[in-house]
């Protein structure tokens, strides 16, 4: 699959050489793993992020008995993702701050694509691996883990377990920035890095915020700028949900 650009007024000079609005090249290849329900390899540029989509039996204890289903995610970075190996977290017998945050954050994103009593009394546990991170990671694992849930959503739906289906809307994400004074869409690492403002934006395929996560890390900045960064990361996530119903139609 190709990139996409959305258009602006604002050009800047980015280090792949892509427009202020432009994404970075984004592949959904469905079927990647063989056992899961559901699995999806995402890239979002450099960052590759391995999404599997598992159906259980039961859900929590603090559900027994409610009737509904749940959904919920867990997220880690293999030792080489990075330019640099990082000790397995569970060499070191616990999760990173980050990583438990990440986790939540899929979590609550793909709970808000779903009915869950639609899903009846079983949990769809996401797995989110990164294999290669270049930025966003946590966006490219909401986008490629709504897909892998999809996906194992339709094979509960071939089998008969489920009668109707239970995601009530796409759900993706994806990162902005303010980047030399600038607003711009799908930071990778090197403008992650040195950006004045960091932004994570999460969104239905309807156009609804889910969760936005916006920090000053250099100049704060104001209402005028939050708008157009909102607006950037709108049309980005309008070409990942494309992008998502693609794959699905094509796998």
């Amino acid at each position: 699959m190709s990139h996409s650009s959305i258009a602006t007024a604002e050009i800047v000079r980015r280090p792949p050489g892509r427009a202020a609005s432009g994404l970075r090249p984004v592949a959904i290849e469905t079927g990647f793993t063989r056992y899961a329900e559901g699995s999806v390899l995402i890239k979002m540029g450099g960052t590759q992020v391995l999404c599997n989509a598992s159906v259980l039996d039961g859900v929590p204890a603090f559900l027994k008995g409610a009737r509904q289903g749940w959904v919920t995610a867990e997220y880690g970075m293999l030792p080489r993702a990075t330019n640099t190996r990082s000790e397995r977290e569970a060499v070191r017998g616990k999760q990173s701050g980050r990583s438990q945050e990440i986790q939540r954050l899929i979590g609550r994103s793909l709970r808000a694509a779903f009915d869950l009593s639609a899903l009846g009394e079983r949990t769809l546990q996401l797995d989110c691996d990164v294999l290669q991170a270049d930025g966003g990671t946590r966006c490219a694992s909401i986008t490629g883990a709504w897909v892998a849930a999809a996906l194992a959503v339709d094979s509960l739906l071939a089998c008969g377990a489920l009668t109707s289906n239970p995601i009530v809307a796409n759900v993706a994400a994806v990162s902005v920035g303010v980047v030399g004074g600038r607003p711009v869409l799908d930071l990778d690492y090197v403008e992650d890095s040195g950006s004045d403002t960091d932004m994570n934006v999460v969104m239905t395929g309807t156009g609804r915020f889910v969760e936005v996560q916006g920090t000053a890390e250099g100049q704060a900045f104001d209402r005028g700028m939050l708008e157009r960064l909102l607006d950037l990361a709108t049309a980005g996530i309008a070409t990942l949900v494309a992008l998502q119903r693609k794959a699905l139609q094509t796998r």
